[in-house]
């Protein structure tokens, strides 16, 4: 990867979007205030150190790192755990911001600031598109990838392998650039990389063709259709969603995201069928809690709009910073997804008092070692909970028993109790990251209690 490439500035790309450039002494004279919120998304988690540094290039990171003896990455703090937190000082990463296009190697060049939801949009019209987009578009590229934040479709890997060639700024100051093509497996180490290698500045994507899309949901979906016919419907269409709250044995609501194909028209709405396995045809636009207005998530009864309008649930102009609500999610491979949703649902009258809504993902299996679906064909079981963070925690052990005949995998970036003994056994190749850990940050600069506790066994 070209440092120089990496590292430039798009303002044609970028326009509109205001970028504020302080030197280096400015940002460091202003750490202790930097404009950047000291809790997490939803609120649920404060960090424990107001040394925030906001750079906006990637050579005011490395001065940045050089002098901190300890210091995390923070993205688009859209984790529920402690995994970006620090006792020391954090980076905030948002203002590291470009976006290069390179339309005859089908990539783009990134910093690692920018939210897919300013990307997507720049993509769309120089004709490009990603093969996927995580539910919410306001989420950090850098971010994204170190948890393997994924999205959905059963054909769709998680959006980390997207990734063609990494810049990251190590321990010591220096910056190193590792690509698929030339680093082998130590670049498929380090691109889930769990805030523990050091602070990625730039991301190199691969593109697709851009397309357009459909979305269209059912409702009241039984669960025994999915005895028989988990991977028909989790396969239906580009992404399908599977929402329910766990009670009445059923799915209350089925979200699917279909591509249209160049030169085909989809029907139009009333020309949709009126059920899917059971499931009734939606009458009006829909929130996955019915109890909510529709009108901040993406379109759906069968319109046609470009990628980035339908694959994520909820638009972009939407903020979802007031937002009170934990989240965990439990990877398991689809093979068992329906003895696992049957055995989640066991505790049902447990789980649903706390629950705001639970989704039902398929993500197909990736070679990147850290990533939840690593060789494993995968379904998530997502929870989406009340903000009452004692009785969730006091549930979730419940729930990881009730998975661990399953193998689940916990993602990073949310809420989960097992310890760093299970996640060894459930991902063969964490010694293979450690090892990349103690030699990119000998020192331990980027760990913090999270990566103690449940990576590095301190």
């Amino acid at each position: 990867m070209n440092r120089r490439t990496l590292l430039q500035t798009s303002a044609s790309l970028l326009a509109g979007t205001a970028l504020t450039r302080l030197s280096f002494a400015e940002e460091q004279a202003l750490n202790d205030h930097a404009d950047v919120p000291r809790t997490n998304w939803s609120k649920n988690f404060h960090y424990s150190t107001s040394k925030v540094y906001a750079p906006t290039t990637g050579d005011e990171v490395v001065e940045i790192v050089k002098a901190n003896a300890k210091i995390k990455g923070l993205g688009s703090r859209h984790s529920f755990n402690n995994v970006a937190d620090s006792h020391f000082a954090q980076i905030s990463m948002r203002g590291v911001k470009f976006i290069d296009i390179d339309a005859a190697a089908k990539t783009v060049s990134v910093g690692a600031g920018i939210a897919y939801g300013e990307l997507a949009p720049v993509l769309d019209k120089a004709g490009f598109a990603l093969h996927n987009l995580a539910s919410l578009p306001h989420i950090s590229v850098g971010g994204t990838i170190a948890t393997a934040t994924h999205g959905s479709g059963t054909q769709n890997r998680n959006l980390s392998t997207s990734v063609r060639a990494l810049e990251l700024v190590t321990a010591d100051g220096k910056i190193v650039h590792l690509s698929r093509d030339k680093d082998g497996d130590t670049f498929k180490t380090a691109v889930v990389h769990i805030g523990a290698l050091g602070i990625v500045t730039a991301v190199m994507l691969d593109l697709l063709p851009r397309f357009d899309m459909t979305q269209t949901v059912y409702q009241n979906l039984s669960f025994d259709q999915l005895r028989h016919n988990l991977e028909a419907i989790m396969g239906a269409a580009y992404s399908v969603s599977l929402f329910t709250d766990w009670q009445n044995n059923r799915a209350t609501q089925v979200w699917i995201k279909s591509k249209v194909e160049p030169g085909h028209t989809p029907p139009a709405y009333d020309a949709l069928p009126k059920e899917f396995y059971g499931a009734t045809l939606q009458k009006v636009k829909l929130h996955p809690l019915t109890v909510m207005p529709a009108q901040n998530c993406t379109e759906q009864m069968g319109s046609i709009g470009p990628w980035y309008a339908r694959l994520p649930h909820f638009k972009m102009e939407f903020t979802p910073s007031g937002g009170d609500e934990l989240q965990s999610e439990y990877f398991i491979p689809r093979e068992h997804g329906y003895e696992a949703i049957r055995a989640v649902e066991t505790l049902k009258d447990q789980i649903t008092p706390h629950l705001l809504i639970t989704e039902l993902r398929a993500i197909r299996a990736d070679d990147l070692p850290a990533s939840m679906a690593y060789q494993r064909d995968s379904l998530a079981i997502h929870f989406t909970w009340k903000p009452e963070e004692q009785a969730v925690r006091a549930l979730l052990p419940q729930i990881e028993a009730k998975l661990a005949p399953f193998a689940a995998r916990p993602h990073w970036g949310k809420i989960f109790t097992m310890d760093a003994k299970v996640l060894n056994g459930r991902y063969p190749k964490l010694g293979e990251y450690r090892s990349l850990a103690a030699k990119m940050d000998p020192t331990g600069k980027f760990r913090n209690e999270f990566l103690d506790r449940n990576v590095f066994e301190v």
